[in-house]
């Protein structure tokens, strides 16, 4: 990742109201949250940073991902989910294996108060459930979904593919202030069931950054090269620290319910390592160790979209049932499914006034044949061909199409 790391601290905000001078009419609060649920927010801050990481690891470009999103749309999948299958989900979220119901009580909560915590900062949070109008879903999940997660219910016809997909994309749009106006290029009634997930973000800074400051500076790439952005630049007071491996800004938005946490790696370390250090961190302490002091920032304005498909990283965090013919989503239909692809779509804008985010998050179930699943090649990317003889495997001619 070329830019320092950036963590959208909605789940809690990491400048705390007892910090930020209070407004009145928009008063800084905190998340009520029952013992247990509180217990599993915290608890989820160990998968975000393994989800970081992971996406980290896998990409050589800049990214914008939503941890919150994530888990969002997995505590819809889990509720869908039995026996070992949900069990992998369950640890994947970080929760103890069984903890179906007490996952759904944490997502409802949230899910009423983030978007009431700053009337200066609009907060989106959007669930839904398509599916095959010949596909049995069973009434106890939708409820579930419905109930909990406030998901919006359809039953469509996949076999009409454009109308389909002019109502899942267009929910997409509609949820995310039309920043992702896109998220499937095609529907087919062997992928019946779609779980998404929206979520939109768009706060102003306490402290906004003045334009007539912002100029071209010098911007040095993790491997070296240089390039010129546009850099922000404001001295204010902000929640600070800095250790061995890196330096950390939190930048409150509105009344300080939600803040830009940024950790920028000293020399010598890169993102990895911060993510590393961050894994092993007591993340509420470490919050708690900030001061507030005064600080010269200098900050790029950006812009950055980023799409990625999970199968993999969800597989290695440790959910691989889920994906194969093993997978037992026996609360969802009564008929076999396994997860066909989960991915995330995001994009974040930062400037001189605040930060404008958004994400969609999709889970694809496809169909069980009675002997596993349909499969599918689909050369959209680049392969290898062989010509052989037959009877011997001689190979003849071998290439490779595409670059």
């Amino acid at each position: 990742m070329k830019h320092l790391l950036l963590l959208l601290a909605i789940a809690a905000g990491v400048a705390t109201c007892d910090k930020i001078d209070s407004d009145k009419k928009n008063p800084c609060k905190p998340l009520e949250l029952s013992t247990k649920s509180a217990e599993m927010l915290e608890k989820g801050q160990g998968f975000s940073f393994e989800f970081i990481e992971q996406v980290n690891s896998a990409t050589k470009q800049d990214f914008i991902i939503s941890p919150l999103s994530m888990q969002f749309l997995l505590g819809m999948v889990l509720d869908g989910a039995e026996t070992e299958t949900a069990d992998e989900i369950c640890t994947v979220l970080g929760y103890g294996k069984g903890e179906k119901a007490d996952v759904d009580e944490y997502s409802l909560s949230i899910l009423k108060q983030l978007p009431k915590m700053d009337k200066k900062t609009k907060l989106n949070l959007a669930n839904a459930l398509f599916a095959d109008k010949s596909f049995p879903v069973k009434d106890a999940f939708k409820s579930r979904v419905s109930n909990y997660y406030k998901a919006e219910i359809a039953n469509l016809d996949f076999s009409n593919s454009a109308k389909t997909l002019k109502v899942i994309n267009g929910w997409a749009s509609d949820n995310t202030n039309k920043m992702i106006p896109s998220v499937l290029n095609e529907v087919s009634p062997d992928i019946p069931v779609y779980l998404m997930n929206a979520l939109y973000f768009k706060g102003q800074w306490k402290n906004q950054f003045d334009k007539k400051n912002t100029a071209e500076e010098k911007f040095t790439h993790e491997s070296g090269a240089a390039s010129q952005v546009k850099m922000m630049k404001l001295s204010e007071h902000f929640d600070y620290a800095e250790n061995d491996v890196f330096k950390t800004l939190v930048m409150p938005y509105g009344n300080g319910a939600f803040s830009m946490v940024a950790m920028l790696p000293k020399e010598g370390y890169k993102v990895a390592d911060v993510i590393t250090y961050m894994k092993g961190a007591d993340w509420k302490a470490f919050r708690e160790g900030m001061r507030n002091i005064k600080v010269n920032v200098w900050f790029p304005r950006f812009e950055t979209k980023y799409h990625i498909q999970l199968n993999d990283i969800l597989s290695d965090m440790g959910m691989p049932r889920a994906f194969t013919p093993q997978a037992d989503f026996s609360s969802l239909s009564p008929e076999a499914l396994f997860l066909y692809f989960v991915q995330q779509d995001a994009i974040i804008k930062v400037d001189e006034e605040g930060t404008e985010a958004a994400a969609v998050s999709v889970a694809a179930f496809g169909k069980m044949a009675a002997d596993g699943p349909s499969y599918y090649f689909h050369a959209d990317h680049p392969f290898l061909y062989l010509i052989t003889e037959s009877s011997t495997g001689a190979i003849l001619f071998a290439g490779r199409y595409g670059k």
